[in-house]
């Protein structure tokens, strides 16, 4: 997802006190002392062959499409499990 330089100006432009974190829950130390650290998997190099569409869509939203590609087949490698 890209943002606009136009909306980071707005955001920028807030006070913290103009923040909704209503629906963000309290970090307290119960949740520190439960937390896990989880370690993304490695990634390989490899040469994968996509129809020249699926690269320009995904080229379309700029920085991170590779990315953004990796994410999209481990959702569906995780589903088929």
């Amino acid at each position: 997802m890209t943002i606009s330089k136009e909306r980071i100006k707005e955001l920028q432009a807030r006070n913290d006190d103009q923040i909704d974190y209503s629906d963000i829950p309290e970090l307290n130390d119960e949740f520190w002392e439960n937390a896990v650290l989880v370690m993304p998997d490695k990634t390989q190099m490899v040469t994968l062959r996509v129809k020249k569409s699926v690269l320009d869509t995904y080229k379309s939203l700029g920085k991170g499409y590779q990315t953004r590609m990796n994410a999209v087949l481990e959702t569906y490698a995780r589903g088929i499990k």
